[in-house]
C-alpha cells in the first residue's frame, strides 16, 4: 500500500522521504491548493510513464510542471515573454499555469510530445516544500483516473489509485478545489485554454485587455478531453428552474437521481434519491464541487441532475467542469 503521512502538516522527515521516491523514479500524491497531483520527477521520461500508466492517461496529453519560484521559470522554458512574468510576478504562487515553449530540460513525454510545456507554482506549503526539499520540477497532472473526478483530499487519492502511488503526502482538504486556470502565453495575444482558480476578470485586470476563453486550441491542454471530471453517475444539465421537475421525472423513470440544487431552490422539497445543496458562494461550490460529486457516486446515484451557474468568476471554472463532466450529447 502507498504510505501515508497522518498528520496534514508533514514534517521533514516526511518531505525528504518523499522526495527520495520522486528521485528514486517512484510517484508521490501531494496537496496543492487546487487539487491533489500525482508528481514524478519532470526531467526523467521513465518516471513520466509511470504517472500516464497509473492515470490510464492517453500519452498524448501534457501534464504541468511544478515548479518552486517564479525565479525558476527561466531554467524550464525557452524564453519567458513580458506578459508571462507580468503574470507569474502577480499570481504565482497560485492556481495559474502558463504555457511557454519548452526549454531542453522538458522531456517531450511531459509534453504529449509537444513544443509547448504547462508550468506553475502551487500556493500550498507542502507542495512548495517537496519541491524544496526535491529541488527539481515535479510533473503532476491531478491524482485520480483519467477523465473522472479530480481528488481534493487525501482518502481520495487512495480510494482511486491505491498501490499505483508510492507515497501520499496529506496536507488537509484543498483550498480551491477546482483546477488552476490556464493561460497560453506563446503568442502575441494571450488566452484562457482552461478556466480555473484564477479568473478571467483577475486576469484582465492585469493584464489591462480582455482576454479570449477557448473550449478547444491549437494547444494541447489538461481538461480538454470531450468528457472530463466525471463521476461515474451520468450527469444532466438543465436550466436552474427545471432541476427540480427533472429530477423528478428521472426519478419515476426508475434512476436513482443525485441533485446539485441550486442555492436559488435551496429547501424546496425534490424527489430524488439524493440532493446536495449548491453553495451561495462561488468560492464555496468550487471548493465542495468534486467533493459533492463524488459523494452522490458514494451514495448509489446513477444520475446526476445539475445545472450553469452564472459565468463570471469561479462560475466560469465551475461551469467548465460541469460541461465537460456531462460530456458530449449528454446534457438535458
Amino acid at each position: 500500500m502507498a504510505e501515508r503521512i497522518a498528520s496534514p502538516v508533514a514534517t521533514s522527515g516526511d518531505l525528504e522521504k518523499a522526495a527520495g521516491v520522486l528521485r528514486a523514479g517512484g510517484l508521490v500524491a501531494f496537496p496543492t491548493e487546487t487539487v491533489y497531483g500525482l508528481g514524478a520527477n519532470a526531467e526523467d521520461p521513465a518516471a513520466v510513464a509511470r504517472v500516464f500508466q497509473a492515470k490510464g492517461r492517453p500519452s498524448d496529453h501534457p501534464l504541468i510542471v511544478h515548479i518552486g519560484g517564479p525565479e525558476q521559470l527561466g531554467d524550464w522554458v525557452e524564453d519567458v515573454p513580458a506578459t508571462a512574468r507580468l503574470l507569474a510576478g502577480r499570481f504565482w504562487p497560485g492556481a495559474l499555469t502558463l504555457v511557454l515553449r519548452r526549454g531542453t530540460r522538458v522531456p517531450r513525454e511531459a509534453t504529449g510530445g509537444l513544443e509547448t510545456v504547462a508550468v506553475r507554482v502551487p500556493d500550498h506549503p507542502v507542495a512548495l516544500a517537496l519541491l524544496s526539499a526535491f529541488g527539481g520540477g515535479v510533473a503532476a497532472p491531478s491524482a485520480n483516473r483519467f477523465g473522472s473526478v479530480s481528488p481534493t483530499t487525501a482518502d481520495h487519492v487512495r480510494a482511486e489509485l491505491g498501490d499505483a502511488v508510492d507515497f501520499v503526502l496529506d496536507g488537509g482538504p484543498c483550498e480551491v478545489g477546482v483546477e488552476s486556470t490556464i493561460v497560453d502565453v506563446t503568442g502575441d495575444v494571450p488566452s484562457v485554454l482552461r478556466p480555473g482558480g484564477v479568473t478571467r476578470e483577475d486576469l484582465e485586470a492585469v493584464l489591462g485587455r480582455p482576454l479570449a476563453v477557448h473550449s478547444t486550441s491549437r494547444v494541447r491542454v489538461p481538461g480538454q478531453h470531450p468528457s472530463h471530471y466525471a463521476p461515474r453517475a451520468r450527469v444532466v444539465l438543465v436550466e436552474p428552474e427545471q432541476v427540480v421537475a427533472e429530477a423528478r421525472l428521472a426519478q419515476e423513470s426508475g434512476h436513482r437521481v443525485g441533485v446539485l440544487l441550486p442555492s436559488a431552490f435551496a429547501g424546496v422539497p425534490v424527489r430524488a434519491h439524493a440532493v446536495v445543496e449548491v453553495p451561495r458562494s462561488m468560492d464555496a461550490y468550487a471548493r465542495e464541487l468534486y467533493g459533492s460529486l463524488r459523494e452522490l457516486d458514494r451514495r448509489g446515484c446513477d444520475l446526476v441532475v445539475a445545472s450553469l451557474p452564472e459565468e463570471e468568476g469561479l462560475g466560469l471554472a465551475i461551469a467548465n467542469r460541469l460541461r465537460r463532466a456531462a460530456g458530449p450529447r449528454r446534457s438535458g
